[in-house]
C-alpha cells in the first residue's frame, strides 16, 4: 500500500461514502454561499466530524482569496484533504451537477415560452424578489466588511468608479487589492464568523490534526497538476478560437475564461460585470432577461454563479450561426459552465499544499479587505441597475459633465413591482424569511397577477 493510501485509509471514511455524503450537500446546497456554507459546517463538522472547525475555517478563508464561488472551492479543498485528488474532483463536480441540470432544463424551457404571459408573469414576480436579496446582500455584506471609514472609502470609490464612470469591474477589483497590499491596513473585523459554538477540536476529528501526506507542499506536484488544469481549461478556448474565431462561442470562450480570473467576492459582485458585457457589449440578453437568470440561480440548487450557463445559452441560442438554436444554446451553456468552474479546481489544487504559507499575512489579509469593501460598491451599483429595470418601465441616458448616466423617467414606475419589491424586502430583511420561501411566493404572486388580468 503506498503512503498516500495508507493515510487516505486512515481516517476510515471510503471513498464511496465520501461520494454520498457530497451527493447529499450537493441536493442541499440552497441558499447562496452563507447557506451552501451552512450546510456543509452542519454535515461535515457536526454530523460526520470529517474535519474540526478550525481547519473548515482555515479553508473557508483561503477560499475567500481566491476567484470564483467559494463553496464549491470550499467542497474542492475538503474532498481533496480527504481522498487527494479524487476526493476534490468527485466534491467539486458533484457541487455543480443539480443546479447545472436544472439550470439548463430551465434555459431551454425559458427559451421556448419565454414570450407566454404566464412565463412571463412568473419571472416578473421573481424579479421583485432577487431585487430584494440583492438589497439583502448589500447590507449583510456591508455591515461585516465596512468596519472602518477608510474600508467604506474604498467602497464608496468603487461604487462611483462603476456607476459613474463605467470601469470595468476586473480593473477595481485589482485597484482595490493592490491599494489594500501596498498599505497593509488589516481588516477591523474577521471576514467570516466562526460558527456559534466550536464543535470539537481539529485533533478529535477523523482527518485529525496533522496534514494528510498528499496535502503537503511539493512543488514539482504542484506544476504537473497546474499543467494539466491548465491545458483542460485553456485547451478547448484556444480550439475554438482557431476553429471559429469570429462566432458567439468565441466570444463565450473567452469572456467567461478572463471572467473566472475576476470573480471576487461572489455571484451578486460578478453580476453587474457579467450584465455590463452581456448586456451592453454583446447583446446576449435583455437587461430584464439578467434578472430572470438570476431568479433561476436562486430557485435551484449549486453556485449562484450558475446564472452564467444562462447566460451563455442565451448567447448561442440566439447567434449560433448555422447550428440548430436549441442545439447551439446547449452548447453554449456546456461551454460556459467549462470554462467557468475547471479554473476552481486548479486554484485549490496548485495553491493548497501552501495555504499554510498564506495564513497570518498582514499584507494579504489587507488586500482581501479592501477587495471585499470594493465589491459592497459594486454589489450596490448591482442593485441600483436591478432596481431601474424591475421598478421603472422606461429608462433614459442623462448626460452630465460629460459623462452618461441612466436615470428611470419617475411616471413610468410599476407600482405592482414597487409593492411587491418592497414586501419581499422586509420579509427578507425584518423577519428573515428564507429567500426559497420568498422568491416562490412572489412567482405565485405574478402569476396570480396574471391570471386576474393585471398584468
Amino acid at each position: 500500500m503506498s503512503r498516500q493510501a495508507r493515510q487516505v485509509a486512515a481516517h476510515g471514511v471510503s471513498f464511496a461514502e465520501a461520494a454520498r455524503v457530497w451527493a447529499r450537500i450537493a441536493a442541499l446546497s440552497f441558499g447562496g454561499p452563507a447557506g451552501q456554507i451552512a450546510v456543509m459546517h452542519r454535515v461535515l463538522v457536526e454530523e460526520k466530524r470529517w474535519i474540526g472547525d478550525r481547519r473548515f475555517l482555515h479553508a473557508l478563508n483561503f477560499c475567500m482569496l481566491l476567484p470564483g464561488p467559494e463553496a464549491q472551492q470550499l467542497a474542492i479543498y475538503i474532498g481533496w484533504l480527504m481522498h487527494g485528488v479524487a476526493g476534490g474532483l468527485v466534491a467539486g463536480l458533484l457541487f455543480v451537477l443539480p443546479g447545472f441540470l436544472a439550470i439548463m432544463a430551465l434555459s431551454v424551457l425559458y427559451a421556448q415560452f419565454a414570450a407566454v404571459g404566464a412565463v412571463a408573469a412568473l419571472f416578473f414576480g421573481l424579479k421583485t424578489a432577487v431585487l430584494a436579496i440583492v438589497i439583502d446582500a448589500v447590507v449583510r455584506l456591508g455591515r461585516r466588511a465596512l468596519t472602518t471609514r477608510w474600508l467604506m472609502a474604498v467602497a464608496l470609490a468603487a461604487f462611483l468608479a462603476i456607476f459613474v464612470l463605467h470601469a470595468p469591474f476586473p480593473l477595481i477589483i485589482l485597484a482595490a487589492g493592490a491599494i489594500g497590499f501596498a498599505t497593509g491596513r488589516p481588516p477591523a473585523g474577521a471576514l467570516h464568523a466562526a460558527p456559534a459554538q466550536e464543535a470539537f477540536a481539529d485533533s478529535d476529528s477523523r482527518l485529525g490534526a496533522e496534514t494528510p501526506l498528499h496535502a503537503r507542499a511539493n512543488p514539482a506536484w504542484s506544476l504537473k497538476i497546474a499543467a494539466i488544469l491548465l491545458a483542460l481549461w485553456l485547451g478547448p478556448v484556444a480550439v475554438i478560437c482557431l476553429a471559429a474565431g469570429d462566432s458567439v462561442f468565441a466570444d463565450i470562450a473567452v469572456f467567461f475564461s478572463k471572467m473566472a480570473v475576476v470573480t471576487f467576492g461572489g455571484a451578486y459582485a460578478v453580476l453587474a460585470y457579467v450584465a455590463q458585457e452581456a448586456v451592453g457589449t454583446y447583446g446576449w440578453l435583455k437587461p430584464g432577461e439578467m434578472l430572470d437568470g438570476l431568479g433561476m440561480a436562486e430557485t435551484t440548487p449549486g453556485p449562484l454563479i450558475m446564472v452564467t450557463q444562462f447566460v451563455g445559452f442565451m448567447g448561442a441560442f440566439r447567434a449560433g450561426g448555422g447550428l440548430p438554436p436549441l442545439l447551439a444554446g446547449v452548447l453554449g451553456g456546456v461551454l460556459t459552465t467549462w470554462v467557468t468552474f475547471t479554473p476552481c479546481f486548479l486554484w485549490i489544487f496548485l495553491g493548497a499544499p501552501f495555504v499554510e504559507a498564506l495564513r497570518g499575512a498582514r499584507a494579504m489579509n489587507a488586500a482581501l479587505a479592501a477587495i471585499t469593501a470594493a465589491v459592497v460598491g459594486v454589489i450596490l451599483n448591482l442593485a441600483l441597475w436591478f432596481a431601474l429595470h424591475v421598478l421603472f418601465t422606461e429608462i433614459r441616458a442623462v448626460s452630465f459633465a460629460g459623462l452618461s448616466l441612466e436615470a428611470p423617467r419617475l411616471a413610468s414606475l410599476d407600482p405592482f413591482a414597487a409593492v411587491m419589491t418592497g414586501v419581499a424586502a422586509v420579509a427578507i430583511l425584518r423577519f428573515k424569511v428564507g429567500t426559497a420561501a420568498v422568491l416562490l411566493a412572489a412567482a405565485l404572486i405574478g402569476m396570480g397577477l396574471h391570471l386576474a388580468g393585471l398584468r
